[in-house]
């Protein structure tokens, strides 16, 4: 019986790529770059700000101009950070679905100070039964730890809980923690990524396919 359903946000439960992007190619507009196309930056987006820093301005974490870029970039994110960004298409049926007989929650990356406002925004702030966020606990995915804290926060076993995401480390950190895992293959995967090779137990093409995996999974 499954009790809890979690999902990573960016790429899965919603789709923020167009907002990261307009932040993303507003930085490198003040420094005389040209935007970047959406379609460029989409695949960059579940890997987080330092990937897609990555590919705007070729910095890597520790170099000299990275903290700087980063802080303007998500300063500039957290000011817009709801202007295109919704629910992927068919995941309020899915919510709804999963609310009249168990519990869902999100498992990010994306730091707190980001993650709150933006359900908030959503609407989805008091529906979710957990939040956990990049900076919630030290470890972040694909570390189980956050995935397992999940599942205590909702009180379901890792058995009873199936955890969705759109990149190999969600897969890993649920497959870790004991959770049956789906892949997201609607959310932001890159051309080259090969989510058949991640060992989920499934891959869902459109939120409307999680319902019919989950009554597979006794949900």
């Amino acid at each position: 019986m499954i009790r809890a359903v979690l999902f990573d946000l960016d790429g899965t439960l919603a789709d923020t790529a167009a907002d990261l992007a307009h932040a993303l190619n507003a930085i490198r507009v003040k420094y005389a770059r040209p935007a970047l196309p959406l379609a460029r930056i989409r695949p960059f987006v579940s890997l987080g700000a330092a990937a897609m820093l990555k590919l705007a301005f070729d910095v890597e974490e520790g170099d000299p101009g990275y903290p700087g870029l980063r802080a303007e970039f998500l300063d500039y994110y957290a000011a817009n950070i709801a202007r295109e960004t919704r629910l992927f298409e068919g995941m309020e049926a899915v919510l709804s679905d999963i609310e009249a007989e168990a519990k869902w929650g999100i498992v990010t990356n994306k730091p707190a100070w980001l993650t709150g406002p933006l359900l908030c925004e959503l609407q989805l702030d008091k529906r979710a039964a957990c939040v956990v966020s990049g900076d919630t606990l030290a470890e972040r995915k694909p570390h189980p730890a956050p995935v397992l804290h999940a599942c205590r926060l909702t009180g379901a076993a890792p058995a009873e809980t199936v955890y969705i995401g759109d990149a190999e480390r969600d897969i890993q950190a649920g497959r870790r923690a004991g959770a049956r895992t789906l892949v997201a293959a609607y959310g932001y995967l890159a051309d080259e990524a090969a989510p058949e090779n991640w060992r989920a137990d499934g891959i869902v093409a459109s939120p409307p396919e999680i319902r019919a995996r989950l009554r597979e999974f006794g949900g």
